[in-house]
This record gives structure tokens, C-alpha cells and sequence, in this order.
């Protein structure tokens, strides 16, 4: 055991990867390969909204070698009393993929970004970026499409430089063809974590753009009233002070921690599976007290 435990201390895992089942540009075989190729201990697809990858990923066979946790990241409303700009996501951990509740949720978001599509390119052609739906469907193939495919075909036809500057322009909130989509309440997405037997975690607290220690730290309470087991400690965007931030709120709620890249291929080619901008690493011991708390 001792041994194990040594060899575990140098193992590191990815607990927040995105497939072609929502916006990456890697099917979830080539996510399989690529962690063991990266000699990955733990891996977590977390598509956005749907589990159609995760699915995936069962129906071909994981290798022993690699622990697979079966994932999701549910866009998600605050609570009434909260109001902030930032991306507010809750991922899930260990579900059920034939959870009714689960399914029924995630098929009703996916319905809700298909419709947000259309009027994304409908205000850019009418700022003049000749652009159409079937243009993006041929380049990304059956995958998802999502914002970072419609900023990399902007890219190709050389309406902006890169995908930063897609988003920074036009595509973030805030911007002139960013389109809100439809979300579930925060509280409604952890039940549905919860009946589906598995974890719910508040995902990337530094993109909530929460200024505010005091203000952070109350949704933290509040979100763990209402079912929340965890924190995303380990993000590219967190730097150490605020991962020592996050690891103290978290022991002193009682709450788990987790840790991944936000992986999405090639639409985000600074971060890397498994170590984000290269220099983040992820202690397997967080997996590991993911499973014991089921």
C-alpha cells in the first residue's frame, strides 16, 4: 500500500476535458488515447450539457490502466440573492448515464443551444461575416456546435486573427453577437446531480468574477445548503494564491475538491490535457477522495 501510495503522489489527473459530443475538437477515442499517452491516473469527460460523450466512452472500453469518471457541466442560473458576470457551471461527477431526471434535463439544455446557434450567426451576417450553420456543421463534423466552432471558422475565413479575438469582439458576453442561453437553476441542477446518484462540484470559481472574498465564500454556503459537495480547486486560471484560497474554503466547509484543464482541443491550443498551460498539476489523491465519498 505503501508503494501505491508513493507511486500515486506523481500520478496526475484530469477531471474537466470537453469532447466533439459538445465543443472540443477530440472524440472521446482520442481523449482515451491522449491520457495514456500522457500516462493520465484519472480522467472525467464533462461536456457541456450532455453525457453524449461520456456514453461514448463507456461503449468503447476504458483501458485499466485509466479511471474514468463519468461527468457533466450543467450551465446554470445563480441563486436569486447572487448576481455576478461571470460563467457560473456546476459539474457533475459519478452519474448515473441512465438516470431519467439526468437525461430528461440535459436533452431540454441541448434543445435550448441549438436554438441559440441560428441567431449567433443571424447578428453576425448582419454585421457582415458571411457565415451559415451548414458552413460550421461540415468543418466540425457530428459534433455539438458551440461558440468556440463559430469563432474558428471566423478565424479560417479571415473575419478576426484568432479565437480570442472572436470572442473579445464579438462572440463574450457582453458583445455584439453573444446571444444568452437558456440555463437551469443552480439549485435545480445539483438536485439532478444528486438523483443521479453523484457529485455535484462548483466549477472554475475564478470565472464567476466574484471580486468579493465575502461575497464568494457566501455562495459557497449557500450552494452547500443546497446539496453542493465540491469546489474546483485545480483550474489554468488559478493561480496558487487562489488555489490556497479555494483549499482553505473548502476544509473549512467540508467540502471535496477537484481539479481539470477545461480541455477542448484545438479551439483552446494553450491548454493541454492534463496540465493545462503547462504547468498545472493535479494530485491523484483528489480522485481518489472522490470515490471514497460515494
Amino acid at each position: 500500500m505503501k508503494e501505491l501510495s508513493d507511486y500515486n503522489k506523481n500520478v496526475r489527473i484530469d477531471l474537466h476535458i470537453h469532447s466533439t459530443a459538445s465543443d472540443g475538437t477530440l472524440s472521446p477515442l482520442e481523449i482515451l488515447n491522449l491520457a495514456q499517452s500522457l500516462n493520465l491516473g484519472a480522467i472525467s469527460l464533462t461536456d457541456h450539457d450532455t453525457i453524449d460523450g461520456t456514453k461514448e466512452a463507456l461503449a468503447i472500453g476504458i483501458s485499466p490502466s485509466l479511471k474514468f469518471l463519468t461527468g457533466v457541466e450543467i450551465s446554470v442560473h445563480p441563486p436569486p440573492s447572487f448576481s455576478f458576470s461571470g460563467s457560473f457551471h456546476v459539474l457533475g461527477y459519478a452519474i448515473n448515464i441512465d438516470n431519467s431526471i439526468l437525461n430528461q434535463t440535459l436533452a431540454i439544455l441541448q434543445e435550448a443551444r441549438k436554438d441559440r446557434n441560428p441567431r449567433i450567426i443571424e447578428l453576425l451576417n448582419r454585421m457582415g461575416f458571411e457565415l451559415t450553420l451548414n458552413e460550421i456543421q461540415k468543418e466540425v463534423g457530428e459534433c455539438q456546435i458551440g461558440r468556440p466552432h463559430i469563432a474558428k471558422l471566423m478565424v479560417k475565413k479571415g473575419f478576426v486573427q484568432s479565437i480570442n479575438e472572436a470572442f473579445d469582439k464579438y462572440l463574450a458576453k457582453g458583445e455584439p453577437a453573444y446571444v444568452d442561453k437558456f440555463r437551469v437553476g443552480c439549485d435545480r441542477a445539483i438536485e439532478v446531480i444528486l438523483d443521479a446518484g453523484g457529485i455535484p462540484v462548483l466549477a472554475h470559481p475564478f470565472l464567476l468574477n466574484i471580486k468579493n472574498d465575502t461575497v464568494l465564500e457566501a455562495l459557497i454556503i449557500s450552494l452547500k445548503e443546497i446539496g453542493l459537495k465540491g469546489i474546483e480547486v485545480y483550474y489554468p486560471e488559478h493561480t496558487q494564491n487562489l488555489i490556497a484560497r479555494y483549499t482553505e474554503i473548502a476544509n473549512r466547509h467540508g467540502l471535496l475538491m477537484t481539479g481539470g484543464t477545461d480541455f477542448h482541443g484545438s479551439t483552446k491550443p494553450g491548454i493541454k490535457m492534463g496540465s493545462g498551460k503547462g504547468n498545472l498539476s493535479i494530485p491523484y489523491d483528489l480522485y481518489e477522495k472522490l470515490i471514497a465519498s460515494l
